[in-house]
């Protein structure tokens, strides 16, 4: 199982992004507008807008609020129009780097994505030089406690491709396409899902085997995804599990 893997799963377990809950809803809301823009803002026949619909609500942003998104993004209502940008990059070590945004301004999200890059020991890349080392998956999170046998019958009728266990979560992968139908069927057979979305994950891992590796490409991760404007990152790190626990620590501190 990969580190990054573990280190994500465990971000999300422990709410460390609670401390700026205000930061991640106006980040959700962003994905919202521009879900809706691109593809209507009708959730049966936009299957983007459904799923951030949806990761909004898991992360309690009131249903007004969505909603506002949502005409915001469909022109009912004003307001500021965000594009979408994606960076390449190598952090330290060179792990590879993916860095989705959505800016109103992509001359400044660009020169503060590359200064984080330099000034934490990593590099921007032309596009395509990584993404190539990614693939596009839908991942449902459900707690441990749903019994296997029944989470793999449920998820074989409805797209799953693989489980890993990953200590106190299961890990299910799908299509992107399947994620929805594959989210409704787990919950319609009365399993809880943790978190669910379309997300990359790497082909290959970079393994950091020592704590200093590790802690510098963490660094540079943690600030690319405190900036405002960027929406996702994604790196094909691999870490030991006791450097995993201790910067799980600091988080909750």
């Amino acid at each position: 199982m990969s580190g990054h893997s573990k280190w994500a799963t465990i971000k999300h377990k422990k709410g460390a992004q609670d401390k700026a809950r205000g930061k991640l809803f106006a980040k959700l809301i962003r994905q919202v507008e521009v879900a809706a823009r691109e593809g209507g803002g009708d959730m049966a026949s936009n299957a983007t807008l459904r799923t951030m619909y949806q990761k909004a609500r898991d992360a309690s942003v009131p249903t007004d609020t969505i909603d506002r998104a949502v005409k915001r993004g469909t022109g009912e209502l004003e307001g500021v129009r965000y594009e979408q940008v994606t960076y390449e990059g190598y952090a330290p070590s060179g792990v590879a780097v993916i860095v989705e945004c959505l800016t109103d301004n992509r001359n400044r999200t660009g020169a503060d994505v590359r200064n984080i890059f330099t000034k934490n020991g990593g590099s921007t890349a032309e596009p395509g030089a990584v993404s190539w080392q990614f693939e596009r998956k839908g991942v449902v999170i459900l707690p441990r406690h749903v019994v296997e046998d029944d989470l793999m019958l449920v998820a074989l009728d409805s797209g799953g491709e693989d489980l890993e266990d990953q200590g106190d979560t299961w890990q299910l992968t799908c299509r992107p396409t399947d994620l929805g139908s594959l989210r409704s069927a787990l919950e319609e057979a009365g399993m809880p899902v943790d978190s669910a979305e379309v997300t990359l994950m790497p082909t290959t891992v970079v393994p950091l085997e020592t704590e200093g590796d590790a802690r510098r490409v963490l660094r540079l991760i943690d600030l690319l995804e405190e900036h405002d404007d960027v929406a996702n990152v994604y790196a094909n790190f691999d870490i030991p599990d006791a450097v995993i626990a201790a910067e799980a620590s600091i988080l909750v501190e």
